[in-house]
């Protein structure tokens, strides 16, 4: 007697024994994680799916046997006599019920995975999904003769497969892992599946829990040849925009398409600008414009940053004023940019008058922090992206002792200690910005990620942003100034200067105004501090300590005393 399939009956049965010689031991999965393979019909995922689990140790399923025995009909059976719709309807049931189930490997059919609710029932359960890919001639040659695949009846294999290709590829991007078999035997695709999935770490993912648009920050390696399927669950449309600095592009604008591309995306341009902080003005912003919208750009178009924080503010500030606001993604490429300023919204260019006074909060959809690809920058860029991260551990409290014991082991390369910066900093400034998102409070809020930035924006201001001082090498020095004026006023202890600035000589980063390559004035540096963005009724604001997790923001700090240490400090 046949079941009804909206509600099957799930078996487990014993794993299937493998055909071949005993298993090499192998390390198990993750606890608690179901391996789910997915890909087209022929790719191998029963071969595969079966020999891998014997190597884990997890008993294996396959959906489309579960789904029959459950049933109690064959899948042609059921397209046949109930439809397509029905069958899918109760694929889905059956895999959401295997995967918030005891650990398997579970070996799905074709179509499954193209079911967003599958897809989210697997994400929620923690499962591991691995695409297995295969070109056309080989999944020709192994569905042939098999009369058991509804979609193949009757019709041209090849014509079916490019067409199940177009449609699904796009949602099996979305899996975690990929591998391609090729002519490959089982054994052999079995084997690099097990060190696909041993050997990954599966991406950490941050809320920032806006109450409008709220949105994620995903940090981990690799994520940019995986950035369609990490993006579209995340907007509207597959239509985008990248916008680039010219080496960013050079150096990461292929694997960008590729992984784009691979998601079914329609990029309709690559916008580039000179690097450097130059390009943030009002005349590249309009330049970044007319290329958008020239190439076709409607609402439903997503502009991506692909760069350091010049090109994040600079994309984010286009993405605000298209067409009153088009969907941004951010992913940055530097550290500087991971840490801090592709989180939060804030976009902008510099004006004559000074740093970011013209720009607009826009949030991201997603931003992806790619951390694999901090491995091409320079030592000067990495370890100016540090100078935010001390930042950020001054700010939160026990970061602080984790940056004076890992920051060189980060700063040497370190990948490890890298990512904990990378988590540890976007969490701390996601925590910031929900509570504050527009820096409107009076008193703390938003306004303390600012710590050394008055000290720091006068600085590039007065270097012109000509590249002869990074924002995080002028932001370094502006915490050991910031640090300095804490305990000229009594605020902290005296040791607060010589510690912070130590770290900073630790890890490479200038500490103190005499460190840096030219002369500047005191009364030029305090010239630019009053236009800052953050003075209000005319007193300058400054960010202060009491301690590593103790700052507070104050307008009660006399001129002289910040010219006095100016000079003291170095400045003429």
């Amino acid at each position: 007697m046949s079941r009804n399939l909206a509600d099957p009956l799930v078996s487990q049965p014993a794993p299937e024994k493998a055909a071949e010689a005993p298993p090499i031991p192998a390390a198990p999965p993750p606890p608690g994680r179901s391996i789910v393979l997915v890909g087209m019909p022929g790719a191998g995922k029963s071969a595969v799916g079966r020999r891998l689990a014997a190597r884990l140790g997890l008993p294996f399923l396959d959906a489309d046997t579960e789904i029959e025995n459950a049933a109690g009909l064959t899948v042609a059976e059921i397209f046949a006599r109930y439809g397509e719709a029905h069958f899918r309807d109760g694929e889905r049931r059956v895999i959401a019920r295997i995967a918030a189930g005891p650990p398997v490997v579970l070996a799905t059919g074709g179509g499954a995975y193209v079911d967003p609710r599958t897809r989210r029932a697997l994400r929620e359960a923690g499962a591991v999904t691995l695409w297995i890919r295969a070109d056309i001639p080989v999944l020709k040659r192994r569905i042939a003769g098999r009369s058991n695949r509804p979609l193949f009846i009757g019709r041209d294999p090849e014509e079916v497969l490019r067409g199940l290709m177009a449609a699904r590829y796009p949602f099996y991007a979305e899996a975690d892992l990929a591998i391609d078999c090729g002519e490959d035997t089982p054994e052999v695709t079995t084997v690099r599946a097990e060190r696909a999935i041993t050997g990954w770490q599966r991406p950490a993912r941050l809320p920032v829990a806006l109450s409008t648009n709220p949105y994620e920050v995903v940090v981990g390696s690799g994520l940019l040849a995986r950035a369609g399927g990490l993006l579209s669950p995340h907007l509207p449309t597959r239509r985008v925009a990248v916008v680039s600095d010219a080496i960013v592009h050079a150096l990461h604008g292929a694997t960008l398409r590729a992984g784009l591309e691979e998601g079914g995306f329609d990029i309709r341009a690559e916008v580039t600008v000179p690097p450097g902080e130059g390009s943030k003005r009002m005349e590249m912003l309009e330049e970044v414009l007319e290329q958008v919208l020239a190439a076709g750009a409607d609402r439903g178009t997503t502009i991506i940053a692909l760069g350091g924080g010049v090109v994040g503010d600079l994309a984010g500030f286009a993405a605000a004023v298209a067409l009153r606001g088009l969907p941004f993604v951010q992913i940055p490429t530097t550290l500087l940019a991971q840490v801090d300023s592709s989180v939060g919204g804030k976009t902008g260019v510099n004006l004559r008058a000074g740093k970011n006074l013209a720009g607009a909060f826009h949030q991201p959809r997603i931003v992806l922090a790619d951390t694999g690809a901090l491995g091409t920058l320079p030592a000067r860029e990495l370890r100016a992206g540090w100078g935010e991260v001390a930042k950020h551990g001054l700010l939160q409290g026990p970061l602080w002792e984790w940056c004076e014991a890992c920051g060189p082991a980060a700063m040497a390369g370190d990948p490890e200690a890298l990512r904990h910066a990378v988590l540890e900093s976007c969490r701390l400034k996601a925590g910031v910005v929900v509570e504050d998102e527009f820096e409107t409070a009076k008193d703390g809020g938003r306004a303390l990620l600012n710590l050394g930035h008055t000290f720091a924006h006068a600085l590039e201001a007065e270097c012109g942003y000509d590249g002869t001082l990074l924002h995080g090498e002028a932001v370094a020095v502006g915490l050991g100034l910031a640090a300095a004026l804490s305990a000229r006023l009594g605020h902290c202890a005296q040791e607060w200067p010589g510690r912070v600035m130590e770290h900073l000589a630790a890890v490479g980063l200038p500490a103190r105004i005499s460190d840096l390559p030219r002369v500047f004035s005191a009364e030029a540096l305090i010239g630019r501090m009053r236009k800052d963005k953050k003075v209000r009724d005319g007193a300058m604001r400054f960010v202060l300590l009491r301690g590593a997790g103790q700052a507070f923001t104050t307008a009660d700090v006399p001129p002289e005393a910040v010219e006095a240490l100016l000079r003291d400090e170095g400045a003429a």
